[in-house]
């Protein structure tokens, strides 16, 4: 006979055991390791996938922590008391979707109270409030829910009820991968693809709703085993009932609970009724995993800028038809007929007539309707007054991860890529209306950061979303920080390791739950050349811009090999004022200054986000000279540099060294407009006027990285 008494004994200590792994996770966030903090994470998940019973008490001791949180804010009122929010509930959240046992009514009933009160906090802790309260509405209207539509989308299993499809692609730069790391990380990632099938799925989401909805009722073993000895189009038939049931139930609301029990109980009969015959009783049945299953990745090396936007029209846009593969034609040749035609300014400069031709070859070839070309701007105009894309990504039947691998050069190729794509899109919209694109970055570099010195740093943006957002810096850090260490593993062909998993389960934990986006800026930066076939070139920066004087260098090199000789007279002189300076203050008076920069030898401008700066985006722009005194720091979002007497500069972007410009005599620098903002509406051929509500958008372009809590403005 089994002592009561020595059961209750366990289940304390193990709550216990639970309370303090949460207590550490969250404890002192920033005064731990990151790496031991990720750990800490992906251990807990691990917890919860080897014993889900484990999730009950979990979820009891999050709500207890919110609750403390709550209790603390009404009182202090500072900020510093809820930032220890979001991570929470993004744990509460991962739990639960991830928990393969049924949660009685009455603690989520509370979590659901606990949320609700959460609400008051400002955005984005308020934002990622809602985000979870609503999934815990939909668990306790349907549970399993959650689970179902997960899985539906990641492994892209088709439903005429949720149409939704994901995709994950995970980009690597050539230039910090090596040959080894690329062969360890993709033998990694691969993994997934070798875990998963169909029917499988199918199974599996039959036996985690049906479960997790009829609770004790459920015959787990029976289950199990009826699910194995179906054919494949009885459980094809079966997974479309449970899914059609979850839908319904979603629609009608909280009060359709019951009917949506009494719904998978008759398809709990039904199973068991046509697999009597051929399920052995005495057996025990197949262990089907409850947890989320690991998406498909699709690791590539990112060696060419139209290599996203490729990826993206064929995922969104599958050759189906012919009239989609005309559309991907003509998307990718940029309007096939006029294809010599770089931009709409050269048609100026030709006959009226011509344009006019022109303009109707244009505009039989395009079609598009006018709903289409706003899809754009109506993204921009939502972002900007709620913060999120909600409303509009519903609308979507795909989304897109793209996950990249690299350092800020990397991030300065993305945001290339990705002014690419918006400024296809504004031409002809195609994957807009269709495609939900969604950008994480892991911030991985092959060298080491040094503190002293940070415009050595490749890692700048990295340390931006880690001030923001610290519990990107305890997972997606860590994570960027271990990869280059992975050592090669032949075996992970065979057998999926313990750093594999740790890999894949952290990755995804990122995809599933950094849903709020950090929207960098972006720069434009012209550049006036001498000695050159073009006058000037256009380009992109989001975080980086140096300028040196290459005629200067060998003096800088002099006085660091020895600094305690004295300058001469002749080094002053030489140098003088050798650049001219125009910029805009970025303060509330944005006074426009005029100067000059004596003996500066160097600039280094550097993006300062909003999410890390106090009010809005800025630049700091940095006047290095030989001598200190003349060093000289600035603040502005607008600037004009031009060197004097004949002098050129050498410009680096992003810290990248094949985005280098040689023989520079001007760069002007000011915020990147949005290619989907200059949307024109057509009255009449020959003159086009704005679209009326264009004047109140933010047009300036960003970067959207995702992170857990996004910026708090």
């Amino acid at each position: 006979m089994v002592d009561p008494t020595a059961k209750e004994d366990l289940s304390s200590t193990w709550d216990s055991s639970l309370c303090d792994d949460v207590q550490a996770l969250f404890k002192e966030m920033k005064s731990e390791s990151c790496s031991h903090k990720g750990m800490l994470v992906w251990n807990l998940q691990r917890k919860v996938e080897v014993n889900p019973s484990c999730s009950l008490s979990i979820i009891s001791i999050l709500v207890q922590k919110l609750e403390k949180t709550l209790t603390t804010v009404s009182k202090l009122h500072e900020k510093k008391t809820y930032m220890s929010v979001n991570p929470v509930l993004h744990t509460l959240y991962y739990v639960v979707i991830q928990s393969g046992v049924t949660i009685p009514k009455g603690l989520y009933h509370k979590a659901y109270e606990c949320l609700g009160k959460l609400l008051i906090l400002p955005s984005p802790y308020s934002t990622v409030a809602l985000h979870t309260l609503r999934s815990i509405k939909m668990e306790m209207t349907a549970p399993g829910s959650l689970y179902l539509k997960r899985v539906i989308a990641e492994q892209n299993i088709k439903s005429e009820h949720f149409a939704a499809r994901e995709k994950v692609f995970v980009l690597a730069d050539p230039a910090v991968f090596s040959v080894s790391l690329e062969a360890t990380v993709k033998a990694y990632l691969e993994v997934s693809r070798r875990l998963t099938n169909t029917r499988t799925m199918e199974k599996s989401v039959l036996f985690r709703v049906l479960e997790t909805g009829l609770g004790t009722t459920c015959q787990s073993s029976r289950l199990a085993q009826a699910l194995e000895v179906l054919e494949d189009h009885d459980v094809r038939q079966y997974f479309q009932d449970v899914v059609e049931t979850v839908k319904q139930s979603l629609q009608h609301g909280p009060g359709s609970r019951a009917d949506y029990l009494k719904g998978l109980k008759q398809i709990y009969k039904h199973i068991l009724a046509a697999s009597e015959k051929d399920v052995l009783h005495d057996e025990q049945g197949p262990v089907y995993s409850t947890t989320v299953p690991l998406p498909e990745m699709n690791f590539l090396m990112w060696t060419d800028e139209e290599m996203l936007w490729n990826l993206l029209t064929d995922f969104a846009l599958p050759s189906g038809s012919n009239s989609i593969k005309d559309d991907k034609e003509r998307i990718s040749r940029d309007s096939g007929i006029v294809k010599d035609l770089k931009d709409s300014d050269e048609a100026e400069q030709l006959p009226y007539t011509a344009q006019k031709t022109l303009r109707e070859r244009r505009n039989a070839l395009k079609n598009s309707k006018s709903a289409e070309k706003l899809s754009l701007m109506e993204e921009k105009m939502k972002e900007d007054v709620t913060g999120n894309l909600l409303l509009l990504k519903e609308e979507r039947s795909h989304t897109a991860r793209v996950v990249v691998l690299g350092d800020d050069s990397t991030l300065g190729k993305l945001t290339k890529a990705y002014y690419i794509i918006r400024k296809k899109e504004a031409k002809r919209n195609m994957l807009t209306k269709k495609l939900d694109l969604q950008l994480y970055y892991i911030p991985v570099s092959d060298t080491e950061a040094s503190p002293s010195s940070p415009d050595e740093s490749r890692l700048s943006l990295a340390s931006c979303l880690e001030r923001v957002d610290p519990w990107y810096s305890v997972n997606v850090s860590s994570l960027g920080a271990a990869i280059p260490t992975l050592p090669e593993l032949p075996s992970v062909s065979r057998k999926p390791t313990e750093l594999s998993l740790y890999l894949l389960d952290t990755l995804c934990y990122y995809l599933r739950c950094g849903t709020q986006p950090v929207n960098l800026p972006v720069y434009s930066v012209k550049m006036t050349l001498s000695n050159s076939d073009l006058a000037s070139v256009e380009e992109l920066f989001v975080s980086h811009l140096e300028a040196d004087i290459p005629d200067f260098r060998h003096l800088k090199d002099r006085q660091q090999r020895e600094p305690s000789v004295r300058q001469k007279k002749s080094s002053v002189e030489l140098f003088g004022v050798v650049l001219s300076v125009n910029y805009t203050k970025a303060t509330l008076s944005k006074r426009d200054v005029k100067g000059e920069a004596s003996m500066t030898w160097r600039v280094v401008i550097t993006s300062e986000p909003a999410a890390s700066a106090s009010g809005e985006s800025y630049l700091a722009a940095r006047f290095d000279s030989l001598n200190p005194a003349y060093n000289t720091k600035i603040e502005t979002r607008n600037i004009s540099i031009r060197t004097m007497e004949q002098r050129t500069l050498c410009v680096c972007l992003d810290k990248d060294p094949h985005r280098i410009y040689t023989n520079v005599q001007k760069i002007e620098i000011s915020p990147c407009l949005d290619p989907g903002c200059t949307i024109r509406c057509r009255y009449s051929i020959g003159s086009e006027q704005e679209l009326p509500l264009s004047k109140y958008l933010d047009k300036v372009m960003s970067l959207p990285i995702n992170s857990f809590s996004g910026v708090s403005m």
